[in-house]
């Protein structure tokens, strides 16, 4: 059973890498503003736990809405970095580089406070599981932190601190701005761990 893990960079990511040890993980720059600091975190993270890594790049951004595109939000968007259908797009192209290396299960980040994206919840991540389970090469979908906040997940995983100091989580610059919901994400977190 060979397992990929949808790697952004982020806490969520990070930990999981951590907790699960796939055997291949790929980060997707699909056109975001944060790719290039994505990318770097991903890349330093799996050389330090010796998971290989794949990029994967196809120019989405004109598709793309809000903070990770660096456009005003759609009408529909519940929150700001909210990218229409974002993690069926990242599932897919993760999915279509995962069966041409016999990956039986992608895992992806999400935890429970993503819930607050439609694709963020257990449903999606169900329903998705079943999508791929049909189709060629049966690929099973996991999201195994969906009922985990972030100090959940980073405590259940025991990542250390010192490999989270990798983390991406701006979504607007390839460093942080300290002014997204990710960087505040990031921070928050972060203060409540050293409590």
């Amino acid at each position: 059973m060979k397992t990929g893990l949808l790697l952004s960079g982020g806490m969520d990511s990070i930990a999981i890498a951590y907790w699960k040890r796939p055997d291949v993980a790929f980060t997707i720059d699909y056109g975001q503003l944060s790719a290039r600091g994505e990318i770097y975190a991903s890349e330093s993270v799996c050389q330090s736990l010796e998971i290989p890594h794949q990029v994967i790049t196809v120019d989405c951004s004109s598709l793309g809405s809000g903070d990770l595109a660096g456009k005003t939000p759609a009408t529909l968007a519940p929150v700001s970095e909210w990218w229409p259908f974002r993690n069926q797009l990242l599932l897919t192209l993760g999915g279509m580089r995962a069966v041409s290396l016999s990956v039986s299960t992608l895992l992806f980040g999400s935890v429970k406070t993503d819930a607050a994206h439609a694709d963020g919840r257990q449903e999606f991540f169900e329903k998705m599981d079943q999508v791929f389970s049909l189709q060629e090469g049966s690929l099973r979908i996991n999201a195994p932190a969906i009922h985990l906040t972030t100090v959940e997940l980073i405590k259940t995983s025991g990542v250390p601190l010192s490999l989270l100091g990798w983390a991406h989580s701006c979504h607007v610059f390839d460093f942080a701005c300290g002014n997204c919901r990710g960087c505040f994400k990031y921070l928050g977190v972060m203060k409540e761990l050293q409590t």
